[in-house]
């Protein structure tokens, strides 16, 4: 049977009350824009996000610990920019194996959850 799945959206973790930081850094610094909430999930908390054609959702986790393995990889044609981007704003950034001739690093958000970031296409 073919279920035909793709991904709707990924959610990554956020402590209670970080907000304010989640929209600083995933939609000022990163660009993203903020979709609005369904009013019944509101009052929870979080932050959701346009990512293309899909979705990063923030959600509050009371006992909020940092995913340091486990991530979300984002895409980007501009990813020397990205990264200078990131680094002035004070978010350390790591090398990452080239997979497939597309270049990779990563930082941590402003809770520590680890956040890739990729080359969209191979770089020649």
């Amino acid at each position: 049977m073919d279920f035909a799945l793709a991904i709707d959206h990924v959610q990554i973790a956020m402590p209670v009350g970080g907000e304010a930081q989640v929209r600083a850094f995933f939609g000022v610094l990163l660009g993203l824009a903020e979709l609005p909430k369904p009013p019944d999930m509101a009052a929870r908390g979080g932050c959701w996000f346009a990512l293309g054609d899909r979705q990063l959702h923030l959600g509050v986790e009371a006992d909020f610990r940092a995913a340091k393995k486990a991530h979300v990889a984002l895409a980007t044609d501009a990813l020397d920019a990205l990264r200078a981007r990131l680094d002035a704003a004070g978010f350390a950034t790591h090398d990452d194996s080239i997979i497939d001739g597309r270049h990779r690093f990563f930082t941590e958000d402003p809770f520590g959850n680890r956040i890739e970031f990729m080359d969209r296409t191979p770089r020649a």
